[in-house]
């Protein structure tokens, strides 16, 4: 069982920016491709970036491109949603997970799950 908690959420206004964390502790932070996810109310939990465990590449959904950053910091065990230039339609809980097997963006191909953590957007 790998463990994945999430923080840095919270109420901003459109433009504004805020830096999401996702900590696994007790482990090897490096041993994992972790991805970002979210889910608005009534919608499917859709793909927001991932970071490779082999080489940190990045990939990222179509709709944060260019405005958000997706990081990792090893020595620290953690993996960083940097989002800048917030809009309403990125109102979300948000989600960090650990991939399995497969493509990035779909949610079947990771198997352990943070709790989640809002991030509202104020227009």
């Amino acid at each position: 069982q790998v463990q994945l908690v999430e923080s840095g959420g919270g109420l901003v206004q459109t433009g504004e920016s805020l830096r999401l964390s996702c900590v696994v502790p007790g482990r090897t932070m490096w041993r994992y491709t972790i991805g970002w996810f979210r889910q608005a109310p009534g919608m499917d939990r859709e793909f927001v970036a991932v970071i490779t465990s082999s080489d940190s590449s990045t990939y990222y959904a179509s709709s944060v491109e260019g405005r958000f950053t997706i990081s990792r910091d090893n020595a620290k065990n953690s993996v960083y949603l940097q989002m800048t230039n917030l809009k309403p339609e990125d109102t979300a809980v948000y989600y960090c997970a650990a991939h399995y097997l497969g493509t990035y963006d779909s949610r079947r191909n990771y198997n352990y799950w943070g709790q989640g953590t809002q991030v509202t957007v104020a227009s």
